[in-house]
């Protein structure tokens, strides 16, 4: 008797599909490649006119307002190789013009309470936080495309990074945790608000995004008291306004997160990227112990898809993929992003491979 072949999915079907434990026609794909990568890409074959994301069909769009402080940008110093700019949030970072790295962060405008104070006021919903006509156009094309649209906000630890160095944060947590609490939580209170503003004004999503990196290779930032204590509650208001309004959860979390997953989960979120693997951070290990209440996002090591040898790559996905896609609950995505030293084939080899491994019969 001939098998019944499943009907294709849309990819918000795709991805709900996967944030509610169901299993669709395949894995969803989605990813993020370096600004570099792209660049490299449109060399090696990726099309005038055509995105990653259009050209490879990956999945998943993502808008939001500008949360920052709003100060005027600055160009300090450029040179052919690096420029030193001040950024809407007042902090000062060197970046350099020919490749893709972590900026050098050389100055921020919040070091004590006192420049908290004169700053915090500038944390207060504006209309000038959106482009209301262009971004309402790419939301409306966005749906009409069959899309899972995400509004994208900023709670948490890593909110108050952009304006404030993590070595203050740290020793605020110890000795003046009222202030790092009302930090995030002014940062969270715009962030609700904006949801609030846009939804009101048309926009159509179907979950929220958080980035929050909370780790690095050998483990979290603080302790699981500190993050249970100082900055899960600002994440359970935000997945409780989401779940309120019937949104998804996701959160980006980098580095090595594993002892504080029970805690994300028990604040509320649906979904958690990127897994990564240079972190100890293990996609099966991750689906035994989670995949019933966590949709697991990413896992696949960024390393192997740029290895010259591609049974590296193919066997990373084909043993990961058939484990992490069972009974739904899995999304493709890298263990962080795309570098430039993956070339545009190796890239369009990773697409065949993860539709070829995340089918369901």
């Amino acid at each position: 008797m001939a098998q019944t072949r499943r009907r294709e999915f849309t990819s918000r079907e795709r991805i709900l599909a996967a944030m509610e434990h169901r299993e669709a026609d395949r894995v969803a794909i989605t990813e993020s490649p370096w600004p570099t990568t792209v660049a490299r890409w449109r060399k090696e074959g990726l099309p005038e006119g055509q995105t990653p994301a259009s050209h490879f069909r990956l999945e998943l769009v993502r808008m939001g307002p500008d949360l920052s402080f709003q100060l005027p940008t600055q160009v300090i110093e450029q040179t052919d190789q690096y420029v030193i700019q001040k950024t809407e949030h007042g902090r000062v970072q060197k970046s350099w013009r020919h490749a893709a790295s972590t900026p050098e962060l050389m100055d921020f405008p919040v070091k004590s309470r006192g420049d908290w104070e004169g700053l915090k006021p500038r944390l207060q919903w504006n209309e000038s936080r959106v482009k209301w006509e262009q971004a309402l156009e790419a939301n409306r094309k966005a749906r009409a495309g069959g899309e899972f649209i995400e509004f994208s906000g900023r709670v948490g630890y890593q909110a108050i990074t952009t304006f404030t160095p993590c070595e203050v944060i740290w020793v605020a947590m110890a000795e003046e945790p009222d202030w790092v609490h009302d930090m995030i939580r002014t940062v969270t209170d715009l962030t609700l608000v904006a949801l609030e503003q846009m939804l009101a004004r048309g926009f159509e999503f179907d979950g929220v995004m958080c980035s929050d990196d909370l780790g690095y290779r050998n483990g979290p930032f603080f302790s699981t008291r500190m993050f249970r204590e100082l900055v899960m509650p600002h994440h359970k208001r935000y997945c409780d306004a989401a779940h309120a309004r019937g949104l998804k959860t996701h959160l980006h979390s980098c580095g090595n997160v594993l002892p504080l997953v029970p805690s994300l989960i028990e604040a509320g979120y649906d979904a958690l990227n990127p897994l990564e693997v240079k972190a100890g951070m293990d996609l099966i290990q991750m689906k035994k112990e989670f995949g019933d209440r966590l949709c697991l996002v990413g896992g696949i090591d960024a390393r192997a898809m740029a290895d010259p040898n591609p049974a590296r790559i193919e066997r990373e996905i084909s043993l990961k993929v058939p484990v992490a896609k069972k009974g739904g609950g899995y999304i493709f995505h890298s263990d962080h992003s795309i570098p430039d030293n993956v070339s545009f084939a190796q890239y369009k080899r990773v697409v065949e491979l993860a539709r070829k491994y995340g089918g369901y019969d």
